[in-house]
């Protein structure tokens, strides 16, 4: 995983002495970046290195915490100057971006369970489920291995934990990384299979002619020959540095036009994305429903106690983001159980149906107490006049004209629950933001992908619309 320095960019150039660099990092991969626990701030090796480079430079710099995938896309956009984020150096990139000299050499490791399979190649990893950070190297290897079942997370401990958790068999990853997490995270279980399965090196990334590269380039070779260098590397890894290129290898072959986009590929993998969106759309709205309703009928009976507990639920779930609630139903309460000597996983897609149907239990909850409290109450009176029980007062003169009343409101949450399913991409489910982001990591067209996301959003949202207006025109009260 690497972490991202930026730097704004203005009308004026920003070479100038003393012009300021906006630099942002993604601080979720220790120890190259990552927030202090005592202090916020974000700290690192490659934090120190290019605090380093501004010394060297004069240039002072501003961090900002941007996601790992989205660096290549901000500089080509050139809304930022640099990116530090234990970004590889590969051909590829260099398509997109220009790299200064070589700062680090990495590799790639096999990460398992102490009590799961011995998988010490790439080749071995068939057949096997593997747990990735979106759009790093250990990704790309990961994704050639014919029959491998890849899952990305937008972290390297999201995807560690999800190994520990035992819903994965290994993880690819890069060796620093892996060893700093293990040692220092307290991840019981795993241990490194397979370490320096290539030799890979880390460059500062920067716009295509960007004027940074000569100074930031100047700056390393300076830090290298006066011992600095050697002298920050200690510091974080108690070894002495190896010796580093002025040119990655993989730059020695000369650089090709990007691809353009492939429209076929682009359309099969947006409609796997939405068929699964739409997948856990149905599932979660209809077993919400369920809940809610239950909720709703709790709270029209005279039991304090039971009323109590549905507002406790109803509160708890409204009042926290759904995103948190998926880390605690998938990530946090197998770590507990094993915190416990308990053995427990729990599959993804129901973990992702249980988040989203209990969050969106509780909002339908309050709907349709709402369409059931605003029934008249000659209507209650009525159907108790007709000797109606309870059950078929509510099943059969309040429930339908409730429902009438609050469709516009069951239809704005399923509409919303649509666009809330993207979150699911945090536990690795591919849907259809997923889909996007992985094809954005390859090809680094942001604009345009993510365009015909917004489309495809929009489509199920519109269509969603009208099915539901056409239900509302069906069930309209006559005048």
């Amino acid at each position: 995983m690497c972490t991202g320095l930026l730097a704004g960019v203005g009308a004026a150039p920003q070479d100038g002495a003393g012009t300021p660099w906006k630099v942002g990092t993604d601080p979720t991969f220790p120890p190259f970046e990552f927030r202090d626990s005592s202090t916020g701030t974000i700290s690192g090796f490659d934090v120190q290195l290019i605090k380093e480079i501004s010394r060297e430079t004069g240039h002072p710099i501003e961090l900002v915490a941007l996601p790992f995938d989205g660096l290549i896309p901000a500089l080509q956009s050139r809304t930022i100057d640099a990116a530090i984020s234990s970004i590889t150096i590969t051909a590829q990139r260099a398509r997109a971006v220009d790299f200064s000299r070589p700062y680090f050499q990495a590799g790639q490791a096999i990460v398992v369970r102490d009590n799961g399979p011995n998988l010490t190649s790439l080749d071995q990893l068939k057949g096997h489920r593997v747990a990735v950070q979106i759009g790093t190297t250990g990704a790309l290897e990961a994704s050639t291995v014919a029959g491998a079942q890849v899952t990305n997370f937008d972290s390297t401990p999201l995807a560690l934990q999800e190994l520990a958790n035992g819903n994965a068999d290994a993880v690819v990853s890069d060796v620093p990384a892996i060893l700093y997490a293990i040692q220092q995270a307290r991840l019981k279980g795993l241990r490194i299979a397979g370490e320096h399965l290539s030799l890979e090196y880390y460059g500062i990334a920067t716009p295509i002619n960007s004027a940074l590269q000569p100074a930031i380039n100047q700056a390393l070779k300076t830090l290298i020959q006066n011992g600095r260098y050697a002298a920050l590397y200690r510091e974080w890894f108690d070894a002495a540095p190896p010796p580093l290129p002025e040119v990655a290898p993989a730059l020695s072959q000369a650089k090709s036009p990007l691809a353009g986009l492939d429209l076929g590929v682009l359309t099969r993998n947006l409609l796997k994305g939405a068929a699964i969106t739409l997948l856990l759309t149905v599932l979660s709205f209809a077993f919400g429903l369920l809940g809610g309703t239950g909720l709703a009928m709790v709270l029209q009976t005279p039991w304090p106690l039971a009323q109590g507990f549905c507002r406790i639920y109803i509160d708890f779930f409204r009042g926290t983001p759904m995103l948190v609630q998926l880390f605690l139903i998938y990530f946090g309460l197998p770590a507990l159980l094993a915190s416990l000597d308990i053995g427990f996983s729990i599959d993804r897609l129901a973990a992702a149906v249980a988040a989203l149907s209990l969050n969106v239990a509780a909002y339908l909850a309050e709907t349709l107490r709402s369409g059931i409290e605003s029934i008249e109450q000659g209507q209650w009176e009525a159907a108790d006049a007709l000797g109606l029980s309870p059950l078929e007062r509510m099943r059969f003169v309040i429930a339908p004209q409730a429902i009438r009343r609050v469709l516009p409101s069951l239809a704005n949450e399923f509409i919303t629950l649509i666009k809330d399913t993207s979150l699911a991409a945090v536990i690795g489910f591919e849907e259809l933001f997923r889909q996007g982001q992985l094809m954005v990591a390859t090809t680094y067209l942001a604009f345009e992908i993510y365009i015909a996301v917004a489309l495809v959003y929009l489509v199920m949202t519109t269509s969603a619309s009208i099915l539901f207006k056409q239900l509302e025109r069906r069930l309209r009260l006559p005048a």
